[in-house]
């Protein structure tokens, strides 16, 4: 029997569904919250969804969630835990890859919602919407028609880190607009839908020419600080930047100074160097900056898709230990 450690939502959606899969008859879910410690010691494996990290970030857990990692931290048979989100850059995910346990994420789980997100922010940023938001709460009746106008968007070129199904997202709808990408990837492999590909390293050579920047790649030891000073003085002036990807990826100081120099027109942030954002940020009050709190990739349907990645890799699993005990019994 195999015991898998599942917060009470997912065990009332899963119970159904493991029928569906070979050796799902020998699979048992042990509820958090619900079993004693006897039964948490002996999981062998684990889901990490959303109801239990909640808001909680990488550096700020929950009361629960503190729970719920020390009985993984405690499970000595655990060998897989697979969770929601699509990296794996919470320090207890290397916490448990350091002992052996095989850990996986959910990419492409949001990756459609946090590319609408993104290319929603370009077009934020494009019409201006923050300006005359805040002109509203003013009571400011000014027309774009005051002043320089929006340049249109069919023509400029986007510049986006990441070529996952984020960035491929990004990089779809963006080119639907018109806009012409230009794509930063480990690889450097050549994008087909892109007019220039290269490496992290060598970006600074495609930004030159980019009225936007989106960050969608993971956190890496290649994308750590990627973009700072040094990068955003190679874009052109009046450029914007859009982060999606992760917080540690862009040298916030370095951000705020080109913005203060003039150099950047506005920015889009939804992940943070340290999160929550604390209150004192000077990023808060600025007009050139539009900020959600890591909300990019929030959607009723990533719940249900999330199960659905879930269960694919543990019918997988399940299926390479049928065929592993197999051949013992041969040998």
């Amino acid at each position: 029997m195999t015991s898998i450690l599942v917060t009470s939502q997912a065990a009332d959606l899963l119970r159904a569904r493991l029928s569906e899969i070979p050796g799902g008859d020998d699979v048992r879910l042990v509820t958090f919250g619900q079993a004693d410690d006897h039964v948490l010691s002996q999981i062998r494996m684990a889901l990490v969804s959303r109801d239990i990290t909640g808001t909680s970030t990488k550096y700020v857990h929950s009361e629960a969630l503190a729970r719920f990692y020390d009985v993984l931290r405690a499970a000595g048979g655990l060998q897989w835990v697979h969770t929601h989100s699509a990296g794996l850059d919470r320090p207890i995910f290397g916490e448990l890859q350091a002992r052996g346990v095989a850990v996986t994420a959910s990419s492409g789980a949001n990756a459609q919602v946090v590319a609408h997100t993104a290319v929603g922010a370009v077009l934020a940023l494009a019409r201006r919407f923050p300006q005359m938001m805040r002109r509203q709460a003013r009571h400011e009746w000014r027309s774009l028609a005051v002043g320089d106008m929006p340049p249109d968007l069919p023509g400029q070129t986007a510049a986006i880190v990441g070529w996952g199904p984020i960035g491929q997202g990004i990089g779809a709808l963006l080119s639907a607009l018109g806009v012409r990408i230009v794509v930063a990837r480990h690889s450097g492999v050549p994008v087909a839908q892109a007019a220039a590909t290269t490496t992290y390293a060598d970006m600074a050579s495609i930004l030159r020419e980019a009225h936007w920047l989106i960050i969608a790649c993971p956190l890496a030891p290649a994308t750590n600080r990627l973009v700072d000073a040094h990068m955003l003085a190679a874009l052109p002036a009046g450029a914007h930047v859009v982060n999606v990807g992760r917080g540690e990826i862009l040298v916030e100081r370095d951000l705020i100074a080109a913005l203060d120099g003039g150099h950047l027109a506005g920015a889009f942030l939804d992940v943070f160097e340290q999160e929550p954002l604390p209150a004192n940020s000077p990023l808060w009050d600025r007009e050139d900056v539009m900020i959600t709190p890591h909300s990019a990739g929030h959607a009723a349907g990533n719940y249900q898709r999330v199960l659905d990645i879930f269960l694919e890799k543990l019918a997988h699993r399940l299926q390479r230990e049928r065929a592993a005990a197999g051949r013992s019994q041969c040998s």
